[in-house]
């Protein structure tokens, strides 16, 4: 939590982590003691308290067992974290959206969390196996987070996407026809700049993975990475350092504007064609 932003209280999703640790320690066993019991690894029971992974009914369940806890966690979950389900790291990263200022964002594998259609939104979601009693509330949490860009002052929102996002499927033709149209549209507004990464440039150092800077009121800057295990709220000065000369590479790899809406008119008319 950075200086200056007050902490009133913590959420259900923080309190439940806070009581699988609690409890689990009560009961004089070790994550890696734990995890044997409920057929998981010690990494992945450290993920879940942590706040970096988020716990599944299942898990919670089993957990229950193996405490002898009466369904503790599962009614926890049922009657108070459900509807507060975004892991803690998010919650956290949320908050920085919501602050900042300037948002330098690269993606290569997906369109930006804040540029996606409804029904992008909802197939980005289904390729990741999200339960499907879990969808609505996922799909309605990430547009509300989209809010960012219509508050005053917006944030100003620079976007560096590789090709591949708009020319791999997602959803259907029709999905891909309204999203690429959708970011057209954005790509006009004045606080969004978008910039495309053509798939002739071959392998670049953006390849590696996404990853977000967010520019605070104070002048800090913050960083956000993820992968298919965990995701990282960076603030360490080298840490950001690092993002930033990550971003000035595929910044530079990227094609002018002019360039991009040509790029992106051409990949609207295959998905309508």
């Amino acid at each position: 939590m950075r200086k200056g932003v007050e902490v009133v209280g913590i959420s259900p999703s923080e309190y439940l982590l806070r009581e699988l640790k609690r409890r689990r320690t009560a009961a004089g066993l070790t994550q890696a003691q734990l995890g044997e019991q409920v057929f998981c690894s010690d990494s992945q029971v450290s993920a879940i308290e942590t706040g970096t992974k988020q716990p599944t009914l299942p898990y919670l369940a089993a957990v229950d067992k193996t405490l002898d806890t009466g369904g503790y966690f599962t009614t926890l979950w049922n009657e108070l974290v459900k509807g507060d389900a975004a892991p803690v790291w998010l919650r956290e990263w949320i908050e920085t959206e919501r602050e900042a200022t300037a948002l330098r964002w690269y993606e290569h594998a997906f369109v930006p969390g804040l540029l996606q259609t409804e029904a992008y939104a909802r197939a980005t979601f289904r390729a990741a196996r999200v339960p499907a009693i879990e969808l609505d509330q996922r799909v309605s949490a990430r547009l509300e987070r989209q809010a960012v860009l219509t508050r005053a002052p917006a944030p100003q929102l620079f976007v560096v996407l590789d090709e591949m996002a708009v020319r791999r499927a997602c959803g259907g033709r029709d999905v891909m026809a309204e999203q690429v149209e959708y970011l057209m549209s954005c790509a006009e507004e004045p606080h969004i700049q978008l910039h495309l990464v053509p798939m002739s440039t071959g392998m670049y150092s953006g390849l590696a993975g996404a990853f977000i800077l967010a520019d605070m009121p104070d002048g800090s800057r913050v960083g956000y990475v993820d992968n298919q295990l965990s995701a990282q709220i960076v603030e360490q000065p080298e840490g950001v350092a690092s993002l930033g000369l990550s971003w000035d590479a595929v910044r530079g790899e990227a094609l002018p504007l002019g360039q991009t809406l040509d790029l992106l008119k051409e990949a609207a008319k295959t998905w309508t064609s």
